[in-house]
Parts: C-alpha cells; structure tokens; sequence
C-alpha cells in the first residue's frame, strides 16, 4: 500500500509527544490545517529534510498551521535526532513495535509529509524529498499566514529537487 494521497480523508489518531503530552488530530485540526512529518532518524533524507522544516516553522510562526514531526524511534534515538538538527517543532512517537500511525497512513518510506487541510483532506502527499512538493507546503503556509513565501533555500546551497527516502 502507497502512502495516503492527495484528496483522501486523513484518518484521526492519538500519540504522546515526547514531552508526555496528548496530540489527537482531529482536536488540532479544529484549530486549522496541521503538516505531519513521519520520519526515522537513521534516515539521511530524513536528516535532510528535517533543518528545511525548521525553516518553515521559523519563517511562519503566526501561520495557525501546526508541523508535527512522527518519529519512529523510540525517545530516546528521538531526542538525540531533535538536538543534533536544532528542531522546536512537536514531534509525536509512533510506537516502533507496531507503527500504528505510520501504518494506517500508508508509509513506504521516509519521510512522507502529509498537508492536512482543517477538514481532514489531505491536499499534499510527498513521499522522499521533493523540492517542489516541499515548494507547494511553503506556499499553503503563505497562503495561510496571508504572507509572501518565506525564502527557503539559500543561494549558496545545492538543494537537490529529489533526494529518495
């Protein structure tokens, strides 16, 4: 099974965050649409693509929209991966002996970022690294945020348009 695509109703879960608290979709949604990020921190386009959603979540802080990292680690693997990429996001533990999460939203591989409209529709569905998909979330978040797009990528850096997860 692929990962959930565009235009498919997100299904509702409940996950801890690492820091003990209860995240459940649905309550978030109510608040306005939420981008979920499932990753595994061995993962090297997960470590790639993690410091670009930092980015995002610096440059729209006043968006209503909520980035939530899905790790499949445990927490401890997990706080380490959060430290080493400077991460302030909420991320959520998918239980690394079941991956409930990962498995009912259709995961094949990592990362896998879903944009979750407020009503449940997922609008972006973006299996590895894919520039222009990541381009497109940026573009929700300025549309939100009633902003300009943030300026992600620096010049200077050779930001691949698709990396495998």
């Amino acid at each position: 099974m692929a990962a959930l695509t565009a235009g498919t109703h997100a299904p509702d879960f409940e996950l801890k965050t690492m820091d003990g608290a209860r995240f459940v979709l649905r309550d978030e949604l109510a608040k306005g649409p939420v981008v979920l990020a499932f990753f595994k921190v061995s993962c090297p386009t997960c470590q790639y693509t993690f410091p670009f959603l930092e980015r995002l979540v610096r440059a729209y802080t006043q968006s209503g929209v909520r980035i939530v990292g899905v790790s499949q680690n445990d927490s401890k693997d997990t706080a380490k991966f959060v430290k080493e990429f400077g991460i302030t996001f909420p991320i959520l533990i998918d239980d690394a002996k079941s991956y409930a999460v990962s498995n009912t939203y259709g995961l094949t591989n990592v990362p896998t970022l879903f944009w979750i409209a407020q009503d449940g529709e997922i609008e972006v569905s973006s299996v590895g690294w894919v520039k222009a998909e990541f381009s497109e979330i940026n573009r929700k978040l300025a549309e939100v945020g009633k902003v300009a797009p943030a300026v992600v990528f620096n010049p200077s850096e050779d930001v691949r348009d698709f990396r495998a997860g």
